[in-house]
């Protein structure tokens, strides 16, 4: 790799613990994670980019993407829905993190699921895998994947913030279904 890339990082607290926010000079969203896993998110940005050509710098002012996440966090879910985002990863995965953006707000799908839905049924652990590498959660909601039998499974959060995560979304998407009734 030849270029070096400015991240921006902001903290954003929300309901469930402080994210880092994580966007280029760009405004795209690169990275998210709770700060008490910190160490993995350095990891999964020195694996993407390399090291010793990115650089992690405070940002000097809110941007659009970490507004759009406290906005869901408030309750208007979609906010986040259109965020520009620039992730690395193999074809397979960000095959996998788009699937994971077409699964409607409040809604859950299971591996094997989305397996079938990118076309590779038998590739449930590998989608499996994709899943957990996402670089962006709650923008890319990897915590809308359950186990097949329907119960909560991995979240790189912990399954607490995966619960949240899904309580909130059932009940905003619940509540504005009732005011449009």
């Amino acid at each position: 790799m030849s270029r070096n890339l400015r991240l921006l990082a902001e903290k954003l607290v929300t309901p469930i613990g402080t994210l880092v926010v994580m966007t280029d000079e760009r405004g795209r969203l690169r990275a998210i994670d709770w700060t008490d896993h910190d160490d993995r998110m350095r990891r999964l940005l020195a694996r993407h980019y390399g090291s010793d050509h990115m650089t992690v710098v405070p940002a000097s002012q809110l941007s659009e993407p970490a507004s759009a996440i406290a906005e869901y966090f408030e309750g208007g879910l979609h906010a986040i829905d259109s965020l520009p985002t620039a992730t690395e990863g193999t074809p397979f995965q960000k095959r996998v993190w788009q699937a994971l953006r077409e699964i409607p707000t409040g809604q859950t799908v299971s591996y094997g699921e989305l397996a079938r839905h990118i076309g590779q049924p038998t590739a449930v652990r590998a989608v499996g895998l994709a899943n957990g590498a996402n670089p962006i959660g709650i923008v890319v909601p990897c915590h809308r994947v359950i186990g097949a039998n329907g119960s909560l499974t991995g979240y790189g959060g912990g399954l607490d913030r995966k619960r949240w995560l899904l309580n909130h979304e059932k009940r905003a998407t619940e509540g504005a279904a009732r005011s449009s009734a």
